[in-house]
């Protein structure tokens, strides 16, 4: 698939709440070649410091022109990507990796905690493009709190699908995990999920799917330096004992692939 490295204009910020925010670029090449579970690097800076370009999940593709990236502010770089506006020029490489594989012919179930909630947006427009039957689409989200997640419940509904919520402090949907949610729905046997969040809820989603007998995909969200398999700093151990390297063999796999206890 092609990749390229564009000078993408920032044409929209939103601040979804005190540390959240989305950001939309003007990138027609890396936005017609997107797909959900892919991801793009972005240059935080026109220097060098921070030097690294920093990994983000397209978030959404709209219109074959733009691209938006949804992150937190929690470190240099993401804090300087706070700072971009409306006109700035960014350095986008893209898109990168592996993305889900999607079988719009199977009722499908969409998990995603924290910023795993990223990709799971380009993936729901996609299967309700594809799905005749956006009822057959379930989709969970959580966080620690509503301020997380509400600012992007709407943006899931809007495809019709059915939205699922569970907060840590229960101040919006149901008190919890997205685990207790996605134990409590029944779901047909041959549903296929999708997950993407922190390791921890990645293997109890997983372990959920084993329980259901049902198919799970996982989007890996790990640290990259380069993401393109130069400096193969992004490795992940999989069930058979080997290693992979994320930015270029994933970020989306099997659950089954990988080694869940380490």
């Amino acid at each position: 698939m092609a990749q390229f490295q564009e000078k993408a204009i920032v044409t929209r910020v939103e601040q979804l709440s005190d540390e959240n925010f989305r950001i939309s670029f003007t990138s027609p090449q890396i936005a017609k070649e997107a797909r959900p579970g892919q991801f793009v690097m972005v240059r935080t800076v026109g220097g060098s410091d921070p030097l690294l370009r920093r990994p983000f999940s397209v978030h959404q593709s709209l219109d074959d022109q733009t691209v938006q990236i949804y992150f937190k502010n929690v470190g240099r770089g993401t804090h300087l990507m706070s700072q971009f506006r409306l006109g700035d020029e960014v350095s986008l490489l893209g898109p990168l990796g592996k993305g889900f594989t999607i079988k719009s012919d199977r009722p499908t179930c969409l998990v995603g905690g924290g910023l795993g909630i990223a990709p799971m947006l380009l993936l729901t427009k996609r299967l309700a493009t594809l799905n005749k039957i956006p009822a057959d689409i379930r989709v969970i989200l959580g966080g620690r709190n509503a301020a997380e997640v509400h600012p992007l419940v709407a943006d899931f509904e809007a495809y019709g699908v059915t939205v699922s919520v569970a907060t840590d402090d229960g101040s919006l949907g149901e008190k919890g995990f997205v685990t207790d949610l996605l134990n409590k729905i029944s779901l047909p046997e041959d549903t296929l999920i999708y997950t993407c969040g922190p390791d921890a809820m990645m293997d109890a989603v997983y372990k959920v799917a084993k329980s259901k007998k049902l198919s799970c995909q996982v989007s890996v969200e790990k640290e990259m330096a380069c993401g393109v398999g130069a400096c193969l700093g992004c490795c992940k151990m999989k069930a058979n004992g080997e290693y992979t390297h994320v930015c270029i063999n994933g970020p989306v796999y099997n659950a089954e692939e990988l080694e869940w206890e380490k």
